[in-house]
């Protein structure tokens, strides 16, 4: 039995529902999708290996990692190290290019009827808008996802999320060249100054949804050697440590821009932290960084997710998007029998 909180001193029982009732469809714009839990970029590749052992097709979608026009082998080694609450990584967007993802990853996914968001990086804007390009020739996409974090070789290796105009830029040439019914979503940077105006630069520019949020940068020094412990100096933090960073970022853009659908990510482990993102704004989030050391944690955190939800009495996913936004007198908090606090 649930608790419902009718004022204060006061609770009222509230029966929870049958968790394989309960309705975790949603939403990104006018892309469907059976679930919402994602994959996130750079953490399962094309969905290959993780297909041993979560089968793709029950995904909400896989979200690819960022493919470039050609192959790139990525920074130097090491390029990734182990933080007392996550990890960085220096990978650099290693990867075969558009060719060999055409030919191969792109047709192993919708073999195995799984929905491909894929992602797409470049170092100028005519990249983005040849990649874009090129996936419209190719079929049917779930959406595209634009990382726009990363370094833009025409303004001297700035980064195109931290600047409104750029981000902007980048996103209408997208929007511009793929096809009219597929999703562009832009991913953010939490490393900005203003996350809003950035977000707000790419929705006018056309952006149907944005992914937030990236790595935030981070550094590591090996005792050791006594030098930074990544090649290249400086990496992405990702993982638990910046989970309160990521709710914070889909909490304020959410609240800028509430029509906007956000695919939320940073650090979700459990279930409940997926909620928790839902709470703040998200209408889906991607799975990360959980990944390397639980391969099957996307199939266990939709479990976690459905059973929380029924606790609460929530039939639908969709109706809790952004709730903790209203106002105190509006809402009725719910209190699970577990002791997992107030949502």
């Amino acid at each position: 039995m649930t608790l419902r909180s009718t004022g204060p001193g006061r609770t009222t029982s509230v029966p929870g529902v049958d968790p394989s009732g309960v309705d975790l469809s949603t939403r990104l714009g006018n892309l469907e999708l059976p679930n919402p839990v994602l994959t996130a970029s750079g953490c399962a590749a094309a969905g290959r290996e993780l297909h041993h052992f979560v089968p793709v097709d029950t995904l909400g979608a896989v979200v690819t990692k960022s493919i470039m026009l050609a192959p790139r082998s990525g920074r130097a080694t090491p390029r990734m190290v182990e933080t007392a609450s996550g990890m960085l990584n220096s990978i650099g967007l290693q990867g075969p290019g558009i060719d060999h993802f055409l030919a191969h990853d792109l047709p192993w996914l919708r073999a195995r009827g799984a929905r491909a968001v894929v992602s797409i990086a470049g170092g100028s804007i005519e990249e983005y808008a040849e990649l874009a390009r090129r996936l419209r020739g190719a079929g049917t996409l779930a959406a595209v996802e634009v990382n726009i974090s990363c370094p833009n070789v025409e303004d001297r290796g700035q980064v195109f999320a931290c600047n409104r105009a750029a981000a902007a830029a980048v996103l209408h040439a997208v929007r511009r060249a793929t096809d009219p019914g597929t999703p562009v979503l832009a991913k953010l940077s939490p490393d900005v100054t203003d996350l809003v105006d950035i977000a707000e630069g790419c929705v006018e520019a056309g952006a149907d949804g944005l992914s937030m949020i990236n790595t935030t940068l981070g550094l590591a020094i090996d005792p050791v050697t006594m030098r930074p412990a990544l090649a290249g100096v400086t990496g992405g933090l990702s993982g638990p440590a910046i989970r309160p960073i990521a709710m914070r970022c889909v909490w304020q853009v959410h609240r800028a821009l509430p029509d906007v659908p956000i695919l939320g990510m940073g650090g979700l482990r459990t279930g409940l932290d997926v909620l928790e993102m839902v709470l703040a704004g998200a209408s889906a989030v991607s799975v990360g960084t959980a990944v390397f050391h639980d391969p099957s944690a996307p199939t266990r955190i939709l479990a976690e997710l459905r059973t929380a939800l029924a606790e609460r009495g929530i039939e639908r996913l969709t109706d809790v998007v952004g709730h903790a936004h209203r106002p105190p007198d509006e809402v009725e908090p719910v209190e699970s029998d577990h002791g997992n606090g107030w949502c």
